[in-house]
């Protein structure tokens, strides 16, 4: 897992924008459940600071017993909270499904939440630079993008973005919670736009896009302007296009899946990893991330495919630390 192509190691931190929530979820004793710290977002941001990568999560949090428990979990793991809110809402609840598979599915409790209610004034100096260096990434999806009033905010900080920093983007759909597929497409074209590196699984697409092939929506999804769009495929692995014109499928690796709650979050978070690694995030780094060859993509990949595979091995939403994907690799 090469550093940076100079030698050193590359600086910067990756701002994380969205819903930290907790998960209710079955617990290993059979009849029991367990609360555990969880959101897509939440989820990405303590990915990458156990993999070494300075983390910013840009959240609101409950001043209330599990909101606290949030705070704790995201600042054990060594993640950024300076530009976190402190809400007077209450946190929101995902209660989790687990099929015999390992399989995860969600209910939700989230009207009124502490989640969705930013303000523009709440992400004023979001993106500043800070003690690891300027925000060299923004990362966001999932429910803070299609859940009023927030949602309008955080798109907006994406778009601003643009100029300093490289954009990510999963659109994570929770259908329980949006509208249909016709109704969401226009605002997943709108972030498409604004994304270099878009991240999203074929559970997804065949939500939205019903009947197409992964790989034909690949292609349709990077004449809209990412550099790199990735499709993960479960087990099957991963395919991936960039706006070079590369094409990549990487096989999954075996596991025995205790269960898939986190996997795709994992990914992400190594996926940027990879590229912060070797000095492609950014907006001066922004014409190398488009020319990106082949063997970092294939490189970046594979550590992605690993997270998630090292993440469905597990209980729950724990990422691997750096030293685990290493020990992996």
């Amino acid at each position: 897992m090469p550093d940076s192509a100079a030698g050193r190691p590359p600086r910067g931190t990756i701002a994380v924008a969205g819903e930290a929530l907790v998960d209710i979820v079955p617990a290993p004793t059979q009849g029991y459940w367990e609360f555990a710290p969880g959101g897509s977002p939440a989820n990405v941001a303590v990915g990458l600071a156990r993999l070494d990568v300075p983390a910013r999560m840009l959240a609101r949090l409950a001043d209330d017993l599990l909101g606290r428990r949030l705070r704790d979990h995201l600042a054990v793991n060594g993640v950024d909270l300076t530009h976190s809110v402190e809400a007077d809402e209450a946190s929101s609840l995902a209660i989790v499904e687990i099929a015999g598979d390992g399989q995860a599915s969600y209910d939700f409790r989230v009207d009124g939440t502490a989640d969705w209610q930013w303000t523009p004034d709440e992400l004023s100096g979001a993106l500043d630079d800070g003690p690891a260096g300027p925000v060299v990434a923004v990362h966001s999806g999932s429910l803070a993008l299609t859940t009023a009033p927030g949602a309008e905010v955080l798109r907006e900080l994406m778009a601003t973005a643009v100029d300093t920093a490289t954009v990510s983007y999963d659109p994570n759909f929770r259908p329980l919670l949006m509208g249909s597929p016709a109704e969401e497409l226009p605002g997943v074209h709108e972030l498409l736009g604004l994304a270099d590196v878009v991240k999203v699984s074929e559970e997804d697409l065949g939500w939205l896009h019903p009947g197409r092939a992964p790989g034909d929506v690949v292609g349709e999804w990077l004449e809209l302007g990412p550099a790199v769009v990735v499709v993960t495929l479960g087990a099957n692995g991963v395919l991936a296009g960039t706006a070079s014109g590369l094409h990549s499928v990487l096989p999954g690796r075996k596991v025995d899946v205790v269960d898939t709650v986190g996997a795709g979050d994992s990914f992400s978070a190594a996926l940027l990893a990879g590229l912060h690694r070797r000095g492609l995030l950014g907006a001066t780094a922004r014409d190398d991330l488009y020319r990106i060859d082949r063997a970092a993509l294939d490189g970046v990949l594979g550590e992605a495919v690993t997270a998630a595979a090292i993440t469905c091995s597990r209980h729950g939403a724990d990422p691997p630390t750096r030293a685990e994907l290493d020990a992996e690799g």
